[in-house]
């Protein structure tokens, strides 16, 4: 594994999208894009040497090798990969200081007996891959967890904008600002960004492209400046 993702690093690899947002397509990860991706997910998930990271999404998208699993890695930190298993995962998780869960990943451990009893306390989750909603973000932060809700693309990121929830007030104060409709992305943003005809472009050292990327995601500001989710440009209006 350690001469591998050497290898990923130094000449950059193919990653399949997921085909969440649209019609799953390969895309080349170059050398410079991964090495800035990765210091981003560094500094935004507080990711040391000592850390410990529990990868339980598909290591074939962006989501699992990219968000923790390959920044971790490039730093000697300390990296177990594993299929996610909703009722091992609390035994297993015990030992880990974070991990990547998907919406569907959350609903599920919510879903378990164990839930309501757990202590997630010193446990950064990163939550993402399909809009994240308020009642999954307070539910793990009333568990303790510190709870990233993040957007990104495997052309981006995928960390890019998100916002880090660590209490209840602060889940309690970005509900009373958002939107009536969409899903929140975040408010915090590791890349450039504009929004045309009511899709968001994207541009930065995480982009796989030099220039501006149109993710034919339809957003939205609040007047706080964070970002909503409002659906692909090819879907109707919610």
């Amino acid at each position: 594994m350690i001469a591998e993702w050497k290898r990923w690093l130094e000449q950059g690899f193919e990653l399949c999208s997921s085909g969440t947002t649209g019609e799953a397509k390969i895309l080349f990860q170059p050398p410079d894009k991964l090495a800035a991706a990765n210091a981003v997910a560094l500094e935004a998930q507080q990711i040391t040497q000592h850390s410990r990271i529990l990868t339980v999404c598909s290591m074939n998208h962006a989501g699992g090798v990219l968000a923790q699993t390959l920044p971790a890695l490039s730093i000697g930190a300390d990296v177990n990969i594993q299929p996610f298993n909703a009722y091992r995962f609390w035994q297993d998780i015990q030992a880990y200081t974070h991990t990547h869960l998907t919406p569907a990943h959350c609903q599920m451990l919510m879903n378990t007996h164990s839930f309501t009893e757990i202590d997630l306390s010193g446990l950064f989750i990163t939550c993402g891959s399909h809009n994240v909603s308020f009642e999954i973000i307070t539910a793990f932060v009333q568990r303790g967890a510190r709870f990233m809700c993040n957007w990104g693309m495997t052309e981006i990121g995928p960390i890019a904008i998100n916002t880090i929830f660590d209490s209840l007030d602060k889940v309690e104060r970005y509900q009373q600002q958002a939107l009536n409709t969409g899903s929140l992305m975040g408010d915090v943003y590791y890349c450039d960004y504009k929004i045309e005809n009511g899709c968001l472009w994207v541009k930065g050292d995480i982009c796989i492209y030099p220039d501006w990327f149109n993710t034919q995601d339809r957003v939205a500001l609040n007047n706080n400046m964070a970002m909503y989710h409002l659906g692909r440009a090819s879907e109707p209006d919610r």
